[in-house]
């Protein structure tokens, strides 16, 4: 974080933002051999604890402030009296420890983990602009890949965020990312990505993913934009005081909404390469040239569907995709 990286930039000096380097020859061989074995037990308990705690980072920041926890830990056993003391001793002994853990500029640093789906963003934007190797060295995709492995379901699956049950949203967007960052179609720790294009086929392949994931691969060229729902950025043009206008929805949807759409109005497709033609095979149950896509627009796995499309909804999309959209293309 210091600023020399000219793909690192703050307009605030770095406050309240980590950066992670690569130092082979940090800590010591015994802080090495710690890291790597609460790396193995978070990965052999990852099906039970899903959040990694920040173990890594808080075993580096009090080191270095050599923090040691004189508190005692207080002990209650079942049907004990909980004692004014021994409360106000436990969080004693709690502040103790978080303060140890807060920055120098007076916030916590945190890891943002949940949501599954950012990181194959960013990479499938350095891919599509052959940045990819550039921005992210070795080391970089290797911890890269260990996330995903460590939060891959043991159905094969991602969940929409870490404590999810798979989703085919996020398994199609994982599964993608490892591809793009050489994982093999077979490869990848416990076959990883062979298990979850078989999560995959079973749902149905790639044409049952949501909305947004049909961006995306038509994005990439895996999927045709005729299979995906109109979003016409015309919409934008209708005046603020109409009832029903983008500046009016929920902030989520609008930022994505946004430059969605003008990518659909783009109808913009990256470079075709091998990869991509490989994963059109590897990810669509029937050739790609026969996919009916008109049907593929209304076509979503019920693992992603928290409420069924009402008919209503459908008949708007339709009448976009029939009537509309051939006068504003």
């Amino acid at each position: 974080g210091n600023g020399e990286d000219p793909y690192l930039f703050s307009s605030n000096n770095f406050v309240g933002r980590q950066t992670w380097e690569f130092d082979p020859k940090a800590g010591t061989p015994e802080e090495r051999a710690a890291i790597e074995e609460a790396r193995q037990s978070f990965l052999d308990n990852r099906s039970r604890v899903k959040a990694s705690s920040d173990l890594l980072w808080r075993m580096q920041v009090l080191k270095e402030k050599k923090f040691e926890q004189v508190i005692p830990p207080v002990k209650i056993e079942d049907g004990e009296n909980i004692t004014y003391e021994k409360a106000t001793n436990a969080l004693r002994r709690g502040v103790s420890f978080f303060s140890a853990l807060q920055a120098s500029d007076g916030h916590w640093p945190a890891e943002f983990s949940g949501l599954l789906f950012f990181l194959p963003m960013l990479v499938f934007c350095l891919y599509i602009t052959g940045h990819l190797e550039e921005v992210f060295h070795a080391e970089h995709r290797k911890e890269m890949i260990r996330y995903m492995y460590c939060h891959q379901n043991e159905d094969g699956g991602w969940g929409f965020h870490i404590e999810s049950k798979s989703v085919l949203f996020s398994t199609t967007l994982n599964y993608l990312c490892l591809r793009m960052l050489g994982v093999g179609p077979d490869g990848g720790r416990e076959n990883a990505c062979k298990r979850a294009r078989q999560w995959i086929h079973s749902r149905g392949g790639v044409t049952y993913i949501p909305s947004w994931g049909k961006v995306w691969l038509a994005i990439l060229g895996i999927f045709d934009w005729s299979g995906t729902n109109p979003m016409p950025p015309e919409m934008w043009l209708i005046p603020s005081f109409f009832p029903i206008h983008l500046g009016k929805i929920m902030c989520f949807t609008r930022v994505v909404y946004m430059p969605l759409s003008y990518i659909y109005g783009k109808r913009f497709v990256a470079p075709i390469t091998p990869l991509i033609m490989q994963l059109r095979e590897e990810l669509h149950v029937q050739p790609y040239e026969t996919i009916n896509w008109n049907k593929a627009r209304h076509l979503y796995a019920k693992e992603d569907t928290y409420d069924p499309h009402p008919l209503f909804q459908d008949l708007i999309w339709d009448t976009l995709n029939v009537f509309v959209e051939p006068f504003l293309t």
